[in-house]
């Protein structure tokens, strides 16, 4: 149970920084929608947007992250 709740609490603190990071984004206008890489189609009566970019940076970095705490010791 000592485990688990560890892990709650890193989650916690961690949804309060990137809630405070994007709150900080949205004030100072900065935005890491519409990269390079992403896709948008528009019609007559629908846009599609397909954040591709947007999407492999935070998935990389969160692998990254979540590499370097879940590692295993070798121990």
């Amino acid at each position: 149970m000592e485990t688990v709740s560890r892990y709650t609490i890193f989650a916690g603190v961690v949804l309060v920084i990137v809630g405070a990071l994007l709150y900080s984004a949205a004030k100072l206008n900065l935005s890491i929608g519409r990269l390079p890489g992403d896709l948008a189609f528009s019609g007559a009566n629908a846009t599609i947007y397909l954040p591709c970019a947007t999407s492999i940076i935070p998935s990389i970095l969160l692998t990254v992250i979540l590499n370097l705490i879940l590692r295993p010791s070798n121990k």
